[in-house]
């Protein structure tokens, strides 16, 4: 009888457990139809999304392998060559007197790259070394003008980065040297803008960054948003770089491009050449079938790319507009509004701003920045891919995004 009871209770377990297998199965089963029926477009929006997180935290704002390498040589400097290397501290206390502003007959034009964990990327370094060369062999400014250039740095990479700036440089026609009343070459330390930087971004950074909450170094990929209230007021406008590009044409027609601003913008910005805002808006779009967000162009609003930007600082500032964007509670709102959460930076939120206010924003030409990534032809967008890819026009800045080659001269 205690072995026949035993038999009774362990196949009463057994018809429980069955049960409730029946039940999570019926449930899975039912998730699936919902996904199905909210997100009907062809192609998985969460597990696309998974793959971009997965990317996205592997790479930097420049898409760059930042794997450490340990092979990394060091570039030969001649004895002349340490004598002429860029001193930092003289730099920076140039940068204080000068503040940006014109000089007599001539104007310094600024220009700033993210130049972090360069050091340990062979990628980033080779990147850098196309990008500097292509803009040396076609810049030319008038006589009394300077192109000064900035770099958010950690340490390890400004001290290489001081290195090939003298290789790079060395046939630049343009006034960038050193050691001079004014000096055309300024490193800024990533911490130091970080801490500036974090007490103002850190309520967007959750929603458009690629983990989950608000890590304090993301701050740093949200610099343009904020960069007016960090700069010295006297600095006016400034041209944001990404690294991986190559320039086709002469950088100062790009600074011309300040002069075109409407009333009310603030920025200068390309649009995204994939679809990359159709997925990311794929509720609010189902939700609003009507709607331009997303679609491409001519008519439809597909969002920004951030590898070019020119930014008015002076009209940043003066907007009440922009900066009533950046309170905490009106990210949210929009957010919120759009069904939106990005893994972009500050490219994200230009995008979903520029859905709500598009008078912001000043739209560059696609051959300002001509970005090459396919990604998303062979990720669920093949069919629409073209649409959003295709630029007319002459090619002034090629943007070889997400590892994309850039052709040759």
């Amino acid at each position: 009888m205690g072995f026949l009871g035993l038999v009774a209770r362990i196949m009463g377990r057994i018809s429980t457990f069955r049960s409730y297998q029946c039940v999570l199965l019926l449930a899975a089963t039912l998730a699936v139809i919902a996904f199905y029926y909210f997100g009907s477009e062809r192609h998985s929006f969460s597990s696309t999304t998974k793959r971009i997180r997965q990317t996205q935290a592997n790479t930097n704002r420049n898409d760059a392998d930042l794997t450490v390498d340990t092979r990394i040589s060091r570039l030969p400097a001649s004895e002349e060559q340490r004598g002429e290397e860029l001193d930092v501290g003289e730099e920076r206390e140039a940068f204080r007197a000068d503040k940006g502003s014109p000089r007599a007959g001539g104007q310094h034009y600024h220009a700033l790259m993210m130049f972090t964990k360069v050091d340990r990327s062979r990628s980033l370094q080779e990147k850098f070394k196309v990008a500097m060369l292509s803009m040396v062999k076609h810049a030319r400014f008038l006589e009394g003008e300077a192109l000064l250039l900035h770099f958010v740095s950690d340490q390890a990479s400004q001290e290489l980065g001081q290195r090939m700036l003298q290789e790079f440089l060395r046939e630049a026609t343009f006034k960038y040297e050193v050691r001079k009343p004014f000096s055309e070459i300024v490193f800024h330390d990533v911490v130091e803008l970080t801490q500036k930087l974090f007490p103002i971004v850190e309520a967007m950074q959750k929603h458009f960054s690629a983990g989950s909450g608000a890590y304090y170094s993301d701050s740093i990929f949200f610099l343009s948003v904020a960069m007016h209230h960090i700069m010295p007021e006297s600095l006016t406008q400034i041209v944001q770089l990404d690294l991986d590009l190559k320039y086709k044409t002469n950088i100062r027609d790009l600074f011309q491009e300040f002069d075109n601003f409407p009333p009310g913008a603030v920025i200068g910005i390309a649009r995204e050449m994939q679809p990359v805002y159709r997925h990311t808006f794929w509720q609010y779009r189902k939700e609003n079938p009507k709607t331009r967000v997303g679609e491409p162009p001519p008519e439809g609003l597909p969002g920004f790319n951030s590898g070019v930007m020119l930014l008015d600082l002076s009209a940043m500032r003066a907007s009440a507009l922009y900066n009533q964007l950046l309170k905490p509670s009106n990210v949210a709102k929009l957010a919120d509004q759009y069904r939106f959460r990005g893994h972009l930076g500050d490219q994200d939120f230009f995008t979903m701003i520029g859905m709500e206010h598009p008078e912001l924003f000043y739209p560059l030409a696609c051959g300002w920045n001509r970005q090459l990534c396919t990604w998303w032809r062979d990720h669920g967008y093949g069919d629409v891919f073209q649409l959003y890819y295709g630029c007319d026009g002459p090619v002034y800045i090629y943007h070889g995004n997400c590892n994309s080659p850039i052709p040759d001269d």
